[in-house]
């Protein structure tokens, strides 16, 4: 790996009932708030904290009741701990209470098209976004998504969602982009975006990947038929992610994944 800017860690911190991976034990503010210092304690760069599952076949939770899962807690992180904060969600709502909260960045897995207003609440707001590619929805996403050209088509929609954003008024030093690895894709749409990661990252955006204990990852081995069984293919996608030059990876194991990203950036400056 040729020497660069260090890839910054993304801790997931899921504040719902039904996430794929922790199911629930974060929805306890307190537990949530134990999580947010263990990952900053462990390394992580920024925290993205989320009130509504986007898992396949997710069902929908209502603006009051997502911003009383997320708010409180954003507030709670800022009062004690300098991290970058980031909010997970589509709803412009949840991100402006989010914000206001201290959170810094607008990570929408809708690239700004939840709402018509929400490339003008990004704008507003004066906050990153960033913008993910997803086919569908998280209820029928996995439905037999098909691509002509996988890379080809989330490349174009995510230059077309950052023009959006920037004719809104979206500083472009202020936006990312992700490929949306698991929403919407099959397993070789999935390797096909992670083999090709470098043509995103050429778009000049900063890229976030986030692959962490993703489904495709049990296809590739089935004994991973536990999300916590996932760590050994999701420390490889990060890696892969480094290789390539994206920005951030989000991730669910922190410490493992610091020290993954520390040793490769240690052996590319030793060659």
């Amino acid at each position: 790996m040729t020497e660069r800017t260090p890839v910054r860690v993304m801790g997931i911190l899921n504040a719902t009932p039904d996430s794929f991976s922790d199911g629930g034990r974060f929805l306890d503010p307190a537990a949530a708030l134990a999580q947010a210092r263990r990952m900053v304690a462990e390394g992580a760069d920024i925290l993205d904290i989320g009130g509504e599952s986007t898992r396949p076949g997710a069902a929908p939770v209502e603006v009051e009741a997502e911003i009383a899962r997320v708010a409180p807690l954003i507030a709670a992180i800022r009062a004690e701990s300098p991290v970058t904060l980031s909010i997970d969600t589509m709803k412009p709502q949840v991100a402006r209470a989010a914000i206001a909260a201290g959170a810094e960045i607008w990570n929408d897995v809708t690239a700004l098209t939840w709402a018509p207003e929400a490339a003008d609440v990004a704008a507003e707001l004066g906050c990153q976004v960033v913008l993910m590619h997803m086919r569908g929805e998280p209820r029928t996403m996995q439905a037999a998504p098909v691509y002509q050209d996988a890379v080809g088509e989330v490349e174009a929609f995510l230059v077309a969602r950052a023009e959006a954003a920037m004719t809104a008024g979206v500083a472009r030093a202020r936006i990312w982009l992700d490929p949306g690895i698991g929403f919407g894709k099959t397993l070789a749409h999935n390797l096909t975006l992670l083999a090709h990661l470098d043509r995103l990252v050429a778009l000049g955006f900063p890229v976030l990947l986030g692959a962490s204990r993703k489904s495709f990852l049990k296809a590739l081995d089935p004994r991973a038929a536990s999300a916590a069984d996932r760590l050994g293919g999701s420390l490889a996608a990060a890696l892969a992610g480094a290789q390539a030059g994206v920005a951030a990876v989000r991730v669910h194991d922190v410490v493992e994944t610091v020290q993954a990203l520390a040793l490769a950036r240690a052996l590319a400056q030793a060659r």
